[in-house]
């Protein structure tokens, strides 16, 4: 089984087989490997949908994470329109906290889900509001920008253009740690009063980078996708759908924040 670069995806059931349809881009109905399905999926603590629960769906995960992205979209046009700003940083960590919570005990919990989802778009909607009103109107670009990288890297998936391997994975997983370490780095030398320019020092170097953690941040959706395709053909439970949209949402959050800071880059004089 592979593994994500999303931590929300590190341990979900995977296999082949199930009888469901699914992300895979193969289409169709996938049949045999029941068995060993069952078996991988017990391995991480998620077994099959057992008596009188339904399997998980692609419909699901569709519906879930439909829901998880509507209250977050919600919740920050609520914030930015009203001008509560400050509830970005409390919203942040309560956001942070819950997230957390989800991850190490791999919950499906819908209100912790939805609550998460509440809470990190009210931290976005406070944060773009301050940036949108020194840069009018990028708040809605960086939010038509967030989507049509979903849809594209869908669509990618789907249709098979690139293909997620285990070698594509260890890249992948390669390029976040370098992009995790140089912001790491960026943020001890600012609090040592050298800036390395990842950040708006050098406005060349920060769009560069900024693009190149949008595109880290764009294939890991590819990696969410199937890590969600396996858990459809493993059978897990239906209600394993909040836990797959929570994972999305993760990656979705990210990928809003770098795409307005690189707009943000962009308009700057």
């Amino acid at each position: 089984m592979r593994t994500s670069s999303n931590p929300a995806f590190r341990n979900l059931p995977g296999g082949q087989g199930g009888g469901y349809a699914t992300f895979d881009r193969q289409g169709g109905m996938m049949g045999g490997g029941a068995a060993y399905a069952d078996a991988r999926a017990s391995q991480v603590g998620y077994g099959r949908a057992g008596a009188g629960e339904r399997p998980l769906t692609v419909d699901d995960v569709v519906t879930k994470t439909a829901i998880t992205a509507g209250v977050a979209l919600v919740a920050g046009i609520l914030t930015a329109v009203s001008g509560a700003y400050a509830l970005a940083l409390p919203a942040f960590i309560v956001g942070f906290v819950v997230s957390l919570i989800v991850i190490f005990k791999q919950s499906s919990n819908r209100f912790l889900v939805l609550t998460y989802s509440a809470a990190m778009g009210v931290a976005l909607g406070g944060i773009a509001g301050l940036i949108n009103n020194a840069y009018p109107g990028i708040a809605f670009q960086a939010l038509v920008g967030t989507a049509g990288v979903f849809v594209g890297m869908l669509v990618v998936y789907k249709t098979g253009a690139v293909r997620v391997t285990p070698k594509f994975t260890k890249w992948l997983m390669g390029a976040m740690v370098g992009v995790v370490v140089l912001m790491l780095a960026n943020l001890v030398g600012n609090l040592f009063g050298f800036d390395l320019g990842l950040r708006g020092g050098n406005p060349t170097l920060s769009i560069i980078f900024s693009l190149v953690v949008i595109g880290v941040a764009a294939f890991s959706l590819l990696l969410d996708f199937d890590m969600a395709d396996q858990a459809i053909r493993a059978g897990a439970p239906a209600k394993f759908a909040w836990y797959i949209a929570f994972g999305l949402m993760t990656t979705l959050v990210w990928l809003y924040i770098e795409i307005l800071r690189l707009l943000s880059y962009l308009r700057q004089d």
